[in-house]
């Protein structure tokens, strides 16, 4: 029986190194090519001075060098550092320097981020490099060529082992949305219970096919679909980056397809591209949903346009995949269903921390043996988070439908009181999203004098069309919910700010509204 994730995929590699693994860019990999660059480059990083427990950045945008990369890091005995490619200055600043990273691998666009950035590094002393740069680094900063590594592994006399379940496999800092981001210490035990309980519920075989176009750097299609795949010995179709134009052709044309993850901006996206083009998708054996809520009209338009009823699913950076609807039942919109086998999860009060029933809204607690060891080097957040029984506290607020389906309701931090009521913002968005003049919407709450705090939607109405009186949609709402939920401004932008995986940073709404 495997103890991580790495020695799963390596037993695979044995076992059928001629096993198709990877197709990017027209180019295929097996499963045996794979472990062989994986095993040069964890000796490269060896035979160079590397020591287990350091800290290895990704800052990378989906290739193979980024799976080889981290699963060679794996291999060495070293920690992953996942870094948003997004991230500039700023964020990799303070991601690199409390993860005391010795070591990034990253493109040409890297390099011109952190050679600036070197004095507030001192830890930083190389930078492996998948293309060439033609900026010349301080001397204290040693560049290091993605191939020479792989070539000065391949002849290495270093010796390597499989991790230990209690190692620690990955940092995955948080979004962000809230504050500062925290590092969740994920060890080669959380990801392995993990994506057993994944495949498991969603009946993922080695027969399987993904289209994977979600970034690596991300839970979602790092620890979903690259796990998945190479857990259960499949296949993965994986795209740089998503373009809907690409990912509509690859799901029409490759009839190997069986399965396709994305987050709701990308259905969106596939969804206009397909009404406009004519084109349509092959039928799979599963779709998935995730990152970020994806509302019942779009769960409903894909169904009638595509034919298929999306798999909804919740999970976050310290806990990887916490609760799904079901493969095999009712896919219930608006809902993550139940928790996968082997978790837990439940709904309590936020103040009293007492278990509610179904139908009443608290916050979301999970248990199980995917949640996290707790943030790096911060204790005080680790305990904060967790309670004696191991209770981690989501920041998550939902309830139980009466058949136990869990609904989202929004961010325990989020919550709006505004005259003594309690206003969930996602009950608010979800009217305003049904009105035909609005494409998408914020609801955040704003300082008031009288009412402690107002109500605030942020609207970004639909293209070609006249944005509607903000007295209208503020009607819209009455209508349809209490009078002390409704909206006291409306406020019209382009576009609403996100992250790389479609959330909206209600954190910068908010700072540019006050």
């Amino acid at each position: 029986m495997s103890s991580s994730l790495l020695e799963a995929f390596l037993d695979h590699a044995h076992g059928a190194p001629e096993r198709p693994l990877l197709t990017f860019e027209r180019e295929s990999t097996s499963y045996g090519e794979l472990a062989t660059h994986i095993a040069a480059f964890a000796k490269g990083l060896r035979q160079r001075g590397l020591q287990p427990g350091e800290r290895v950045a990704l800052f990378l945008e989906n290739s193979p060098q980024f799976i080889v990369a981290y699963l060679g890091v794996q291999h060495a005995g070293c920690v992953v550092v996942l870094v948003n490619t997004a991230y500039r200055q700023v964020e990799l600043a303070h991601i690199l320097a409390d993860a005391e990273v010795h070591t990034c691998v990253t493109g040409a666009s890297g390099v011109a981020e952190l050679i600036p950035l070197k004095d507030q590094l001192p830890s930083l002393q190389w930078l492996v490099t998948v293309e060439p740069s033609t900026l010349a680094p301080p001397a204290s900063l040693a560049v290091i060529d993605f191939d020479v590594l792989l070539e000065e592994g391949a002849t290495s006399p270093v010796g390597l082992a499989v991790p230990r379940p209690e190692d620690l496999a990955v940092l995955g800092y948080t979004s962000g949305t809230t504050g500062r981001s925290k590092g969740a210490m994920l060890l080669h035990r959380n990801l392995l219970a993990n994506v057993k309980a994944v495949t498991e519920a969603w009946r993922w075989t080695a027969a399987d096919r993904l289209l994977l176009a979600l970034p690596l750097f991300h839970t979602h299609g790092l620890m979903v679909g690259l796990h998945g795949t190479l857990y259960t010995g499949s296949s993965l179709e994986l795209h740089r980056r998503f373009v809907a134009t690409d990912a509509l052709a690859t799901l029409r044309d490759d009839a190997s397809l069986t399965m396709f993850f994305g987050v709701p901006t990308m259905y969106g996206r596939l969804l206009e591209e397909s009404r406009r083009t004519g084109v349509k998708p092959r039928e799979l054996r599963l779709w998935v949903s995730g990152s970020a809520p994806l509302s019942p009209q779009l769960f409903h338009d894909i169904e009638k346009d595509f034919g298929t009823r999306i798999l909804e699913r919740y999970g976050m950076t310290e806990t990887i995949m916490n609760t799904t609807n079901p493969f095999d039942g009712e896919r219930r919109p608006g809902t993550v269903g139940f928790p996968f086998p082997g978790q837990e999860a439940r709904v309590v009060d936020v103040r009293t921390r007492r278990h509610l029933p179904q139908g009443e809204t608290g916050e979301i607690e999970v248990r199980g043996p995917h949640v996290f060891a707790g943030y790096w080097r911060r204790p005080d957040a680790t305990s904060e988070s967790f309670d004696s029984e191991g209770w981690f506290r989501t920041g998550d607020l939902g309830e139980l439908d009466a058949d136990g389906y869990l609904r989202i309701t929004g961010r325990a931090r989020e919550l709006i009181i505004s005259g003594g009521f309690n206003v969930y913002p996602r009950e608010v968005e979800e009217v305003l999203a049904s009105h035909p003049g609005v494409a998408e919407v914020a609801v955040l709450g704003l300082p008031d004098a009288d009412y402690g705090e107002q109500v605030v939607a942020v609207v970004v109405h639909p293209p070609g069309m006249h944005a509607p009186d903000a007295q209208e949609l503020v009607d819209w709402c009455k209508d349809r919910l209490a009078s002390f939920k409704k909206p006291r401004r409306v406020v019209f932008m382009d576009s609403l700010p996100r992250n790389a995986l479609g959330k909206v940073q209600k954190h910068l709404l908010r700072a540019r509204l006050r």
